[in-house]
Order: structure tokens, then sequence, then C-alpha cells
């Protein structure tokens, strides 16, 4: 059955509710909204088809996914428009949520799997497509226990940017009329904006100090450069994320640029070439041949600045872990509680707080989790005790940082990736070495394994913004 729905979010959608009060989304849980039909799947399919294609271009080209939601929101919206389909809100929540693990799908496979073939490694398909798929299936049995934390818990406490543009969208579908209009002259301008610069190059997309000519100086001396990116995607970011969350960020990219590379710049003549060089990831030879772009602030940035930035990522996730350690018990709790059989009757929950049951939760994560055993044993390593190591890393790493990801997606709306796969790569070869595998066999594995846990990650962060737009608008969380 269908309802006509309200066509606004409330006013505390999207700011801390007060004690003892409520959030009641677009769809209310008395509501029965249409939302898994062959319509809103096959739509979803289609849309996840074209945009992989996509991302994986764009991820391969320049090194960045864009986030795929918001435009198959735009594209869903319009679509049934067309068609004439009313009260599609439901429906079109399931199209983005299928379209965009497109994106986070491909994120999770670029970072690591095109190593194999730059390293000249023998990788076959069924290799590169099983880590793709066990990473994603784990990336989301791994989040939906810490669902209830994050998008409801902390309602108004995280911006979630990305949810929220393409919340947004959905509900200017059922809206209509101006709401409708301004999102898309507000997209118009944007991609004209953005086709201007690409195109026709009438301005810079990052402009930097180094464009005078005291800038230059300031680079190459002091290693100060302030440099600001343009694209209308950034602009839209600030937006969305407000004042605080902007604020927070360019403190951190001050940080790095004024303080961190101007005194790691200033220091590298008084330190050993050899010691400079491990810093940077090159010879001595090599630093001593060309010091002046590998001592240059934006490889400096690049080599020093973004390393700490990833630690820093990572110690927070470390302390989200234990600040969220009462919700892993819980989780925990409530699985063996399910597994025991207890004869406790389950409180009853509306439908817009029903979660899959913890018990088909575990088999999923379970059998997953042997699979990926066999998928190593079999195809990938030699001997039980290699194998059993490189589950244990898959799960300890995919389980940890699983929440480091929803935390950065629920913040900024980027998500760091590509900085935990490089931390995974790392810790996966030194356990990897420790218990005899090296080689190009030990590089093959490496590589594989960082690409599952890679992918649970990408996973994990995509399907946080699904979880948060379905807890706005009101759909069914275990749909």
């Amino acid at each position: 059955m269908e309802e006509n729905n309200p066509t606004s979010l409330p006013e505390n959608a999207y700011r801390e509710l007060k004690p003892g009060e409520e959030y009641t989304p677009l769809m209310p849980a008395a509501s029965a909204p249409r939302e898994v039909t062959p319509y809103s799947v096959t739509m979803g399919v289609i849309m996840a088809v074209v945009f992989s294609a996509a991302a994986a271009f764009l991820g391969l080209k320049v090194g960045q996914v864009f986030e795929a939601a918001i435009p198959i929101a735009i594209i869903a919206v319009g679509m049934g428009n067309v068609l004439g389909k009313k009260n599609m809100l439901g429906q079109n929540v399931i199209i983005q949520s299928i379209g965009a693990s497109s994106g986070v799908i491909v994120a999770g496979a670029i970072f690591t799997l095109p190593a194999l073939y730059i390293l000249g490694l023998d990788a076959a398909f069924w290799q590169v497509f099983l880590s793709s798929l066990f990473g994603g299936l784990l990336g989301i049995v791994l989040l939906i226990p810490f669902r209830k934390y994050f998008v409801k818990e902390m309602h108004g406490k995280y911006p979630f940017p990305e949810a929220t543009a393409t919340t947004e969208v959905l509900v200017s579908g059922e809206k209509g009329g101006s709401q409708a209009k301004l999102l898309a002259a507000a997209g118009l301008i944007g991609g004209l904006y953005d086709f201007v610069v690409g195109t026709f190059g009438l301005w810079t997309e990052s402009v930097s100090t180094r464009i005078c000519s005291w800038g230059a100086m300031a680079a190459e001396k002091f290693k100060v450069v302030f440099s600001v990116n343009t694209s209308a995607a950034v602009l839209g970011l600030g937006y969305i994320i407000g004042l605080k969350y902007a604020l927070i960020i360019t403190a951190g990219s001050a940080l790095v640029w004024f303080i961190i590379v101007p005194v790691v710049g200033s220091l590298a003549e008084a330190l050993d070439p050899a010691v400079m060089a491990s810093l940077l990831g090159v010879t001595r030879d090599d630093l001593l041949a060309d010091p002046q772009r590998l001592l240059s602030a934006e490889n400096l940035f690049q080599f020093i600045g973004k390393p700490l930035g990833i630690g820093g990522i990572a110690m927070a996730g470390i302390i989200g872990i234990f600040k969220q350690s009462r919700i892993i018990r819980q989780a925990v709790g409530l699985a063996v509680t399910e597994l025991k059989g207890s004869k406790i009757q389950p409180v009853a929950v509306g439908r817009t707080d029903r979660d899959l049951p913890m018990k088909r939760i575990l088999t999923i994560l379970v059998a997953t989790l042997l699979s990926v055993f066999v998928f190593f044993h079999v195809g990938l390593l030699d001997g039980w005790v290699q194998s059993l190591t490189a589950i244990a890393v898959v799960f300890v790493i995919s389980f940890l940082f699983t929440t480091v990801a929803a935390n950065a997606i629920a913040i900024v709306g980027t998500n760091p990736v590509s900085g935990m796969t490089l931390m995974t790569l790392i810790l996966s070869s030194l356990i990897l070495v420790s218990v005899g595998l090296n080689g190009t066999t030990g590089m093959t594995a490496a590589l594989i394994i960082g690409g599952v846990v890679c992918t649970a990650l990408s996973m994990a962060g995509g399907f946080i913004t699904d979880l948060k737009i379905g807890y706005w608008l009101g759909t069914t969380p275990r749909k």
C-alpha cells in the first residue's frame, strides 16, 4: 500500500534532539511505502552498471572516485517524473542505494588491484572478482550492528554531507515546484562552472601562490605554498558540512602546509641524506640527483604531511573504537542472546527501526569468512598457517576500521580508504613475511588481501550514507 507522504523534512532533521524529543521521518513507521520493487531493483542495477564503468575510468585516470549517490538520486527522481510515477520516495532510496554501491566497490578495487598489473604479477579475473565480492559483503555485515549508533544515537551530531545532499535531492522529487527548480538550477550552475573550467580552461581549478614570483620564491626557499581548490564540488561540500567542520578541515590543512612542511623542508639540509631519502621513499642517490623536485613543498606534503594525516585518522579511529566499545558490547551481546535462543520476548520495534536479525547477520559473516579462507587457501596461499593468518588480518582490520570509515563519512563525507589501505598493506606484509610468505607470491597475496579490506572499508563508508538517508526519509533498514 502506498501512502501520500509529507514533502518536507521535519525541522529537527539536522539538529540535535532535545531530551525526550523523537525524530519522525518523512515516511513514518505507521506508513507502508513501496520500496523493493521490480522497478527499483532493475533501475538500481542499471545505474550500478553504468556508474561502475564511469567510476572506474575516472578513478584510474585521476586517482579519485566520485560519489555516485547524488547523480543517481537525480536520475531516479527525473525518471520517476518522466514516467509519471507517484509516491516514489521509498523506491528512489533503493535505486540510489543499489546504484551507489558501484562507486564504493570500484574505489575498493582501484586502490590496490591495478598494482598487480603494474608489478607484472599473475592475477586471474576470478581473484579480482572474489576480492571485491567478499570485501563488499564484509563491509555491509560488519557495519549493520553500528547502524543505530551512527544514524540514530548521533542524530544531529554528525553532518553527513553526502547523505544530506542526496536526501534533499530525493525530497525535492516529492516536492516538485520551487524546490525542484532550485535544485535543478544549482546543479546546472555547478555543471556549467566545472564544464567551463575543465573544457575551456578559463581559469585553473586549483589556484596556488606559485603563480606569482613571490609565491614561487616562498615555495622554493621556505616550502610555503597556499592553494585553493575552486571546483564546484569542493565549494558545495563546504556549504553542506557547515562552518564548524569546514574550519576543522582548514585547520588541519594549515597545520600541515604552513608548519609541518616548512619545518621539515628547513631541516632537510641538516638531516643525513639517507634519512631524508627514507622519509621520502626514494634512494639516497635519487635524492642527491634531483633534490629540487624531491624536496619541493608538494612532494614533502605527499610523502610526509599526508602520512601524518593518515596516522591521525588511524589514531582517531582507534580512540573511536574505545569510545564505541559500549556499542560493540551491545552488538555482541545481542548476537550471543539470539544464538542461545533466548526465551525473552523481543521488544516490538517500528518498521523504520527493523534491522536484519543478528543471527542472520552472523550467519552471513561466518559464511563470508569461511569463503574468504577457502579463497586464500586454495587460490592464493600455501599452507594452513598462512591462510589462517591472512583471514585473521582481514577480519581484525576490517572490523576495527569499519567504524573509522563510517565516522569519516559521517563527518566530512570523504572516506580515507586509500590511507587505511596503505596501512593494511604494510601491516599484512609484515605479518605475512613473519609466517614465511615472500617473493612474488607474497606481493600478490598482500595486494589481494589489501583489496578485500579496502573494499570492505569503502563499502562500509558508502553503506552508512544509505542508512542515514533511509533514517531521515523513513525507509525500512532491513530492506
